[in-house]
């Protein structure tokens, strides 16, 4: 500041100073008007003493809003969440498969340092009190936290249960988020002091129906609503189909419960680029994990008093169809009921990416065909997979690197040269330090096998009454000769071939148990999931227990 803006300032604050010193004028000595002149008056000026009675309507405060209606979309779900009644048996049994298989999926998954990595309390060593149990570890954590690392581990190596229609998914990871809170409400019920969800104790039969919930409400938003389209990641489903179902289980009312899925709507939606080149990466493998603690996260904040936003879909301009779906609106081909979980697909065979396992079973068929001639791998010049619109847009990476994992796992070249040259697939074969991925002759095939679109199995796929995911294989040899195509229409997990796969999918649990457990132990949770009704009585802390290493 110049000197003479100093002095400046300085005379200021002096005479600001005398002028708040200086005693405040007397009536008498203010000025005089020359003729006193009244103001216009408001009609409260000229009203008599205030008194609410004597305000005319147009006067009166305005009377509160009415409650502003719910999309119907979220209304549907959070009628169908809180009053619907599971009464099929189908479901509920096949909902113990599921049950059985994506316990033994997390479990095989923490043999996989970088599933493991995740997992785990924040800060290390906490344990929370009445806290939910992680399978196959010693962890216990709060529930928002233990539905991230139920959710991982279950979801991390692509062998769980899925469903495939105009989105892609896999609705068994919504156990996530149902058996992490289960599990903690029955601790923290039985521990005394405050009740959660009214005292309720879940039992296994609990679980297996809220799983065909969150399954209906995942698969049927999925049948005609394609979410990959516009960019944005199937795991936005879990997120909404399991706060649905979380709402009820904390004992939320309906009403609450369209509060809980709006937010879920409202949250930012994972982005489907972690699952695409050039940024394929892990992330993929435990969004749905993370999809579950939002979930349960959203839920419990609704549980301690908020709200939520009525027209979160429709609103426009600032609504999720027009902020993420270009302004088109959900359509759906049917009510809720219990028709997912009758019609879910098992992985069972192989851990891989849905839409080619038929092109996996195909290879291995034509490795028997192989052998007899006494040719192999090396004797193959090209493959041509004759498939469906999905495996292409998904899965078909025939020139692009694979740097990692991830890119492994969703390349059905890739998967189908593994098949060709080692007559197997294996979990094993996707690091980067595994005898496939380090083989020329698997990297040269797998850019020798290209996919070209049948559009009469592009029908199959979305057809209600089929729901076929099918794949024919080509393989011509380098001494010209070309093998009879074979085409496999439906995986071994498809409903036409459940009865097939349930003995696999049991076969399947088993070897995901052996590595964790004593033999003795192995035996008693086989027996234990074999024996339904038994199963269906257990206390979900109680079964629970029985994975904690």
């Amino acid at each position: 500041m110049s000197s003479l803006a100093a002095r400046s300032f300085a005379r200021s604050t002096r005479t600001a100073a005398r002028q708040i010193k200086a005693p405040l004028a007397s009536s008498s000595q203010l000025p005089r008007r020359a003729a006193f002149t009244p103001l216009r008056q408001t009609p409260y000026q000229t009203a008599r003493a205030f008194s609410a009675t004597m305000l005319t309507k147009s006067d009166a405060m305005a009377a509160p809003k009415a409650p502003q209606e719910f999309d119907k979309e979220i209304v549907d779900m959070a009628s169908y969440a809180t009053n619907y009644k599971v009464t099929s048996d189908l479901a509920i049994d096949t909902a113990r498969f599921v049950f059985l298989d994506t316990l033994g999926c997390g479990l095989k998954a923490l043999e996989f340092p970088q599933c493991t990595k995740l997992l785990g309390p924040v800060v290390p060593g906490t344990t929370v009190p009445n806290g939910t149990r992680v399978p196959g570890t010693n962890y216990v954590l709060d529930p928002v936290l233990g539905a991230f690392n139920i959710g991982t581990i279950i979801r991390w190596l692509d062998f769980n249960d899925c469903w495939l229609a105009a989105e892609w998914g896999h609705p068994s990871d919504n156990l996530g988020a149902i058996l992490a809170v289960a599990d903690w409400v029955n601790r923290t019920n039985k521990a005394g002091g405050e009740k959660i969800a009214g005292g309720k104790i879940f039992i296994v039969k609990d679980v297996l129906e809220y799983m065909v919930k969150a399954h209906e409400i995942q698969g049927v938003m999925a049948l005609d609503n394609s979410f990959n389209k516009v960019g944005l990641d199937h795991v936005l489903l879990v997120k909404v189909a399991s706060t649905s179902v979380v709402a009820n289980m904390l004992g939320l009312s309906e009403a609450q419960t369209r509060d809980a899925i709006s937010q879920a709507w409202v949250d930012g939606q994972s982005m489907r680029t972690y699952r695409h080149t050039p940024n394929t990466m892990s992330r993929k493998s435990w969004a749905a994990g993370d999809a579950c603690q939002k979930a349960v996260n959203l839920c419990l904040k609704v549980l301690g008093g908020e709200g939520g936003m009525p027209t979160v879909l429709t609103a426009p301009t600032w609504g999720f169809y027009d902020v993420n779906f270009h302004g088109k609106k959900f359509s759906f081909q049917r009510e809720y009921g219990a028709y997912v979980m009758e019609n879910v697909l098992f992985k069972v065979s192989y851990p891989a990416e849905f839409h080619s396992q038929t092109a996996i079973e195909a290879a291995q068929r034509i490795n028997k065909k192989l052998k007899s001639m006494g040719k192999t791998a090396e004797d193959i010049e090209e493959v041509t997979n004759r498939t469906h619109e999905a495996c292409i847009r998904i899965i078909d990476k025939q020139f692009k690197p694979m740097d990692n994992y991830a890119d492994r796992d969703h390349c059905v070249q890739y998967m189908v040269s593994v098949m060709f040259c080692y007559n197997r697939l294996e979990a094993g074969d996707y690091p980067d330090n595994s005898e496939a991925a380090q083989s020329p002759l698997v990297e040269s095939l797998r850019q020798r096998i290209k996919c070209v679109e049948d559009p009469q199995f592009t029908k199959d796929y979305h057809d209600p009454a089929k729901r076929t995911i099918s794949n024919a294989l080509t393989v011509k040899l380098k001494d010209g000769t070309t093998l009879e195509e074979e085409v496999v229409e439906a995986p071994l997990g498809h409903r036409l071939r459940r009865e097939e796969a349930k003995p696999e999918i049991l076969a399947k649990y088993l070897r995901h148990l052996e590595p964790h457990f004593a033999k003795e132990h192995v035996k008693k949770l086989v027996d234990l999931g074999n024996d339904a009704e038994r199963l269906y009585k257990t206390e979900v802390d109680e079964y629970m227990d029985m994975y904690v290493k």
